[in-house]
């Protein structure tokens, strides 16, 4: 989720990660993270509404800015869902690379979910700027107005404060101009349209089949078994930046789930390092990394692969994890609702919801 980077940074970052090598094949030690305080009561869990035919989705765009193209095929992906679109009054703000002032971004968001006739908050974008928002939001409103807020990318920061802040259950899924497919809508409407007490999410076809020419693609198992947690995480960027805020991802004893997009391994690396460091990989339930999009190093660097980069912090730890599954800024994606019970299993590649994301 980076821009790019300053050639000496990448090559530096490159050659650390060579000094490394060979470490890279075989994992480093676990490392030692300051002990993490006593976990918190975890607040009661408030599932939102599901949506139903011609209910109204309030689009908005807490982070980058957007443009009058995203918008009308935002507003087609949901009409074709047989929801109703509703436009932020400030979507077309524009303030730097940003959609609008903090305050109007805010307003939106506010205004979205204090309106009765909205049952659902969609992100048209992630983009950056969402974490400005996480010390003016009215918490209380939230929790006092549930309702289903859908994103991906930036929109993790959302995700991330509504949960500590509300305990509101929360969906990391497709923004609303995403190009959709088949798989993706799916996956959407059986998790917040036809819920189920139990539902089991396999992995992309689509996905396996760009497997055979990229990579990145292919699901890989570093440690199998069974794991049952409850779900958090999100985009890898924004869970690192907000460790150590009042707003961060404790992730113990939950299956935490990570993606990213246009990051070299060395950043991936000083990343998944900082939450290392701050929870502890051992203290998850398991490690379910999504699809990184973009992240080798560039051609010509001295740099670790990506597999290699990850497996660093895989190998050493003794929880179920593995990569490639179907979710990150790619076109086939599944919807993961954060804090909601869910098993992993590495051997059918398969991730089961044990309760219904919505009410």
């Amino acid at each position: 989720m980076s821009s790019p980077t300053h050639p000496g940074r990448r090559r530096f970052g490159g050659l650390l990660a060579s000094t490394l090598g060979a470490a890279g094949a075989v994992g480093l030690p676990a490392l030692a993270a300051a002990q993490p305080k006593p976990m918190p009561t975890p607040l009661p869990l408030i599932k939102p509404a599901r949506l139903r035919q011609g209910d109204l989705v309030a689009i908005i765009a807490p982070g980058g800015v957007t443009d009058d193209e995203a918008i009308t095929k935002a507003i087609h992906n949901i009409e074709s869902l047989g929801l109703r679109a509703q436009l932020g009054a400030n979507i077309r703000a524009v303030h730097g690379n940003y959609a609008g002032t903090v305050q109007q971004r805010l307003d939106d968001l506010h205004a979205a979910f204090r309106d009765p006739q909205v049952k659902a908050v969609w992100a048209i974008r992630g983009g950056s700027g969402c974490i400005s928002l996480l010390a003016l939001i009215d918490y209380g409103l939230i929790r006092n107005y549930p309702k289903i807020l859908i994103g991906y990318s930036d929109i993790t920061a959302l995700h991330l404060a509504i949960a500590s802040q509300t305990g509101l259950v929360t969906f990391h899924g497709p923004v609303a101009s995403s190009t959709f497919s088949d798989y993706t809508v799916t996956q959407l409407q059986n998790v917040l349209m036809t819920p189920q007490p139990r539902y089991t999410i396999t992995m992309s076809a689509e996905n396996q089949l760009l497997a055979e020419t990229q990579s990145n693609f292919a699901i890989r198992t570093v440690h199998g078994g069974l794991a049952t947690g409850r779900l958090m995480g999100g985009n890898l960027a924004m869970v690192s930046a907000l460790a150590g805020t009042p707003y961060a991802a404790d992730f113990r004893e939950h299956i935490l789930f990570l993606e990213d997009v246009n990051e070299a391994p060395y950043r991936i690396d000083r990343m998944l390092c900082q939450l290392d460091l701050s929870v502890g990989f051992r203290h998850a339930a398991a490690l379910m990394l999504g699809i990184f999009e973009h992240c080798e190093a560039d051609e010509g660097d001295t740099s670790l692969t990506l597999d290699a980069t990850v497996d660093q912090h895989l190998l050493p730890v003794s929880v179920p994890a593995v990569t490639g599954y179907s979710f990150g800024h790619i076109r086939h994606q599944f919807t993961l609702p954060l804090q909601i019970l869910a098993t992993l299993d590495t051997e059918r590649q398969s991730l089961t919801l044990l309760e219904a994301a919505v009410t």
